[in-house]
Parts: C-alpha cells; structure tokens; sequence
C-alpha cells in the first residue's frame, strides 16, 4: 500500500511536476519543523539506540541543515547541451527515478532518515523508507513533520518492520524503481538480488564496516 500510495503520487506529478520553487520551499519549512522540535528527535534517538542528547555529531540540528542543503540544490541542478553538427541538437535533462525505497540503519536514526529520504525527495522522487526496527520513531515522526511542512500526502511514507519483511518486499516490488540501502554486506547483497529478480531497479550500497576497534591497556 506504501508503494502504491508512492506511485499513485508520482505519476500524478503533485510533487515531481510541482515548481523547484514550490519543493524548495518546502523543504526549508521542513527543515524548520525539524529544528524546533531538534531536542524531541535527540531525545527519540537516545531512548532507541543510546546516542548521549548531548553529541553534536548526527543531531536533529545537523539533519535540519542537510535538509536546508538540499534544499537549496533544488533549484541549482541543470541539464546539458553537448557539441554536435549544425543539423542535430544534443541535450541532457536530469529526471526523477520515480518511487525510491530506502533502508536506513539503526544508528543515528534522525540523521540517517533524512540522508535517505531527502535528497531523493529534492529532485521529484517519492519516497518509501524503511528504518531499523530498533530504531523507528524519529523516522514515523519526519513523515508527520513532512505533511506539515507542506510535502504532498503519498511522497514520503514509513514502512516500519524487519528487513526479511519489509526490505525484501521493497526489493522486489516492480514499482519501486531505484534502491538505496545501508547496512551488512550480506544484506547488501541480498538487494542486488531483489533488484535483478524484480525489474533490474538502481541499488545505490553502502556496505559493511571499516572502523578499527582499538583496545588500549
């Protein structure tokens, strides 16, 4: 139903056919909720997945900016007209994919929505985002902050569940038509399965881990 409400949205152009000034627009409000309410998504964040409220690093204030950022690109992206023979014009439009699924991690919650979710949205897409079952309720809470701000009902949607579950369904739907996923290499894989078993959609991955654990005396 999530990806249904996804694709009925896209295809009726209320969001990727609206004016960049209008999901500019938007989008600043968006990032304003979100700061106004920046110590309830810390907070949601410290009680789900142990974040100290008082790490500035991946805060509800630093995803209120990378909104802004976004926001701010709307209007910036442009297409390209190539070198070609008097006779031919060469040109290069930049559109949207149509419904991304998205699949956040369990860590930096509030953040990792928002990295997931808002680009995607700035350039026309809908949205259909999946965070970790340990960590849920900052993502449920954007949604809400979404509508408010003015993001058409059906561009942003939450999923909550298992990545058995709900992953996977979003790996296989043939209406979603590009993945970004973070998380395990194993499952990381598993979405390049989906992909290739359902209708060949982009997989953007980003897999595995490459901290050191150091252990001092």
């Amino acid at each position: 139903r999530a990806v249904a409400s996804a694709r009925s949205a896209f295809d009726d152009g209320r969001w990727s056919d609206a004016p960049p000034s209008f999901r500019k627009a938007t989008l600043h409000e968006f990032a304003r909720l979100i700061e106004t309410e920046a110590s309830a998504f810390d907070l949601l964040d410290a009680e789900e997945m142990g974040k100290p409220v008082s790490l500035t690093f991946a805060s509800a204030i630093v995803a209120a900016g990378l909104v802004r950022f976004c926001a701010e690109a709307v209007d910036k992206l442009s297409g390209e007209v190539f070198s070609s023979d008097q006779a031919s014009l060469v040109a290069q439009r930049r559109i949207p994919y149509g419904v991304v699924g998205a699949i956040a991690p369990w860590n930096f919650p509030t953040t990792n929505a928002v990295l997931k979710t808002v680009p995607a949205l700035a350039v026309g897409n809908c949205v259909v985002l999946k965070p970790s079952e340990l960590s849920s309720r900052s993502a449920i809470r954007l949604a809400q902050l979404a509508v408010e701000a003015g993001i058409p009902p059906g561009v942003f949607n939450v999923v909550p569940g298992v990545g058995e579950t709900v992953g996977r369904a979003l790996g296989l739907h043939p209406h979603v038509d590009m993945l970004t996923f973070t998380g395990s290499t194993v499952v990381g894989k598993l979405m390049l399965q989906y992909a290739g078993q359902s209708n060949m959609k982009p997989v953007a991955l980003e897999c595995g881990g490459k901290s050191p654990q150091i252990v001092f005396a």
